[in-house]
């Protein structure tokens, strides 16, 4: 298939066809009247984009001064292609039977389109600007679409939650703005003026010779703007709302990939000050604030009674660990971020596939009112039980293992530092795993139905996404191809 593409035209640059489908077909999906065949086209450009993203695998562009493929963020636009293009698939049948429940017009349905894939297109963008300021401004554009989709219902609570998400996000891009700006002002006198000084593929070249003080200034400035993005406690308020009060594949979205992106900035940032021997240690920041946000959400997760508040918790728990990871630093512990930023995504965006179907076919998201479901329905509850265990890390899943690398290079290296990571990932599996027996399990609860019964078709489009990502976890957690593990060293060693 790749031998294939590469022939078409453009095929030169992939950059080309993984930019410009989603960013044309959001403009294109924006004049579309029938949502249903937009839901179809939608899916269409999300898989014309993850094919293409699998050109980079032969093709490597050439970099400029505004965009750039390397190493790192190769794989993380292949990952954020493939889950944006089952995402569609799951999000065709979801929202259909969405829109017989809410009422929802053509318009919001057309608008909901329309903006999934500019979300593509600027979660894309951020990871292959080259330009410290194209990123900036990539992951805004990002936080106002996703603010425009979380508030797609027009209910009360879903308006607050967009608002409460547009204002902690622009805070926080604000800071990471004023970081931005910092560390140029610290290029700029070795670089000179204008995009040279704000190119990554330039600036680490000569990052050794740039002013200490000021890259430690924009550092804290970054961690903390970007950190907001990533769900980073204390910064994290904005998250369980959004997650809530979305449309679900956005939900799976939002956990699933932009996490991914607004971490992969700090990480950028955090390599070029690396660079310079005489700056501040960046890994305890990362694992001081990584360690919080993994006991917030292990003890929060006690509490929840929604089902898409408890897991958006989950994801601020296993971003807390990946920060974690990365903050320790080092080939094992690097690598392991990594490995766990893949199986999160994966596994997470499979999790909000289930609750998505579990909610339409119960009529409520309470999890008191959820039970029974592999009794009720044994293909959706199974899938369920297995995405559940494998992000509360139970082997042979891949996050298991991810989490087994994390906490043995820990171990080998801070053993005191082991304890308390080892100590909130069994808080937080004990809570998982409880409210997974709850819903699972036992006398089957009232099927509301309030959507109709949906038909087979409709029901394998909504399932087959979750069992695709299940079985990839599954393999990554019981063999990881040999070019995956090269590829994960060569990073794990550029992150330092």
């Amino acid at each position: 298939m790749i031998s294939y593409l590469s022939s078409l035209p453009g095929a030169d640059n992939p950059l080309l066809w993984i930019l410009g489908v989603p960013l044309g077909s959001a403009g294109f999906l924006a004049v579309l009247k029938d949502w249903r065949v937009a839901t179809w086209v939608n899916v269409a450009a999300a898989a014309i984009t993850f094919a293409s993203s699998l050109l980079l695998l032969e093709i490597r562009p050439v970099p400029t001064r505004l965009l750039f493929i390397d190493d790192f963020n190769i794989y993380l636009v292949i990952l954020t292609a493939f889950v944006g293009m089952t995402t569609a698939l799951f999000s065709a049948a979801y929202i259909a039977r969405e829109s017989e429940a809410n009422h929802l017009s053509d318009l919001h349905l057309r608008f909901y389109h329309s903006m999934y894939q500019a979300f593509l297109f600027t979660m894309l963008l951020a990871l292959t600007a080259n330009n410290t300021g194209v990123m900036w401004v990539a992951v805004e554009a990002a936080t106002l679409t996703t603010v425009l989709m979380v508030s797609l219902y027009r209910t009360r609570e879903a308006i607050e939650a967009a608002w409460k998400y547009f204002i902690l996000c622009s805070v926080g891009i604000g800071l990471a703005l004023f970081g931005t700006t910092l560390v140029y002002l610290a290029a700029q006198p070795v670089m000179g003026d204008g995009a040279d000084a704000m190119a990554w593929t330039l600036m680490m070249g000569h990052a050794h010779a740039f002013q200490p003080d000021l890259l430690n200034l924009a550092f804290v400035f970054v961690l903390v703007g970007y950190g907001t993005k990533v769900g980073l406690a204390p910064l994290h308020a904005w998250l369980p709302d959004a997650h809530a009060e979305g449309p679900t594949p956005i939900s799976a979205v939002l956990s699933g990939l932009l996490l991914n992106v607004a971490l992969y900035a700090v990480l950028r940032f955090k390599m070029l000050i690396s660079a310079n021997g005489n700056t501040l240690t960046p890994g305890p920041l990362l694992v001081m604030m990584g360690l919080s946000s993994l006991f917030l959400a292990a003890f929060m997760l006690y509490r929840r009674g929604d089902i898409k508040r408890l897991f958006a918790y989950s994801s601020i728990e296993h971003m807390g660990v990946i920060t974690f990871a990365f903050g320790m630093g080092g080939p094992l512990a690097n690598f392991a971020g990594l490995m766990h930023m893949t199986m999160h995504s994966l596994t997470k965006s499979a999790i909000f596939f289930a609750v998505g179907i579990i909610t339409q076919t119960t009529g409520t998201k309470r999890i008191a009112d959820i039970r029974g479901l592999t009794a009720s329905h044994p293909v959706l509850g199974w899938g369920f039980v297995i995405a559940v265990l494998g992000i509360a890390g139970l082997p042979p899943m891949g996050v298991f293992m991810s989490e087994f690398l994390v906490v043995s290079s820990t171990f080998a290296r801070e053993p005191l530092l082991a304890v308390p990571l080892a100590l909130g990932l069994l808080l937080a599996f004990g809570a998982l795993v409880s409210r997974l027996q709850m819903m699972a399990f036992g006398t089957p609860s009232p099927d509301a139905r309030r959507y109709g019964k949906a038909s087979p078709l409709s029901n394998a489009l909504a399932l087959t996404p979750l069992w695709v990502h299940m079985l990839l976890v599954l393999v990554a957690g019981l063999y990881l191809p040999k070019p995956l593990v090269v590829w994960f060293q060569s990073v794990a060693k550029l992150l330092g």
